[in-house]
């Protein structure tokens, strides 16, 4: 079970590090999607697999007792990541919406740069005026 739990988490995790390379704001979404589900993954594999519910009776051994914390951990970290992801989905989508194309664009070295109507447009909460 190792070698398969091995490769899945380095295909994921080779996956999200590919993507999250791109400008697509898209891509990068779904990279970070690819790399969180490898490093849950991985945490999940880390606890100790067991057959049994980590219900302490007296029939129960500790060795095939399933760890409870890396589980509780990955379902936090899951619930985290969907948030996450449809926050960079909604501006994905207001920046489609505005007009432009969601692509990431180096942010200028400061405001004395950028033109004042870029400025203002930015503090309206317009989309840029090209």
């Amino acid at each position: 079970m190792l070698p398969v739990v091995t490769v899945a988490v380095f295909l994921l995790v080779t996956a999200g590090v590919y993507l999250l390379l791109h400008r697509s704001l898209l891509r990068v979404a779904l990279g970070l999607t690819c790399l969180t589900h490898g490093v849950n993954f991985l945490v999940l594999s880390a606890g100790r697999w067991g057959s049994a519910a980590p219900i302490v009776t007296d029939g129960v051994g500790a060795a095939n007792i399933a760890d409870p914390v890396p589980q509780a951990f990955v379902l936090t970290a899951i619930v985290i990541a969907m948030a996450f992801t449809l926050y960079l989905l909604a501006g994905m989508a207001v920046q489609t919406r505005w007009g432009g194309i969601p692509k990431l664009v180096p942010a200028a070295e400061d405001d004395a740069a950028l033109p004042a109507e870029s400025i203002l447009a930015e503090l309206e909460g317009r989309g840029e005026e090209t």
